[in-house]
């Protein structure tokens, strides 16, 4: 499978619902259109593309300067394992490597555990760092 990226924020919605379904985030597609809202209003939003299809995305909120915050990264599940969420973390890591804070918080650990430390996050149950989240 040849693999393509994309900086472009202006993805087509039905391609966004099938991804987000894919990877069972329903709570974003509940509305797509502020879905897609979120997306075009984000700092950095990489696309990862077989042919037509989408097939993963990373999305990135904050200042650019002394904080991201990776909000999502997703791969279809016919495509993980396969090294997709590792070159879009790499490429957001790359860009802002100057960027002191870099933050992401997952609802899927223990699972992506290895994953975000193979990237060299450090998980906030582990060091002196802590973690709170709000989440309505």
């Amino acid at each position: 499978m040849r693999i393509y990226f994309n900086n472009d924020k202006k993805i087509n919605r039905d391609q966004l619902e099938k991804l987000y379904n894919d990877v069972e985030w329903y709570a974003y597609t509940q509305d797509l259109e502020v879905l897609q809202q979120a997306i075009e209003q984000s700092l950095e939003v990489i696309s990862a593309w077989s042919g037509e299809e989408l097939i993963g995305l990373i999305r990135v909120v904050g200042d650019g300067l002394t904080i991201i915050y990776i909000q999502d990264i997703l791969v279809l599940h016919a495509c993980q394992n396969q090294g997709i969420a590792t070159q879009l973390m790499q490429q957001v890591l790359q860009k802002y490597k100057n960027v002191r804070q870099k933050s992401s918080i997952d609802r899927r650990c223990p699972d992506v555990r290895h994953f975000y430390e193979k990237n060299g996050f450090q998980s906030c149950d582990k060091g002196s760092l802590v973690s709170f989240a709000k989440m309505d």
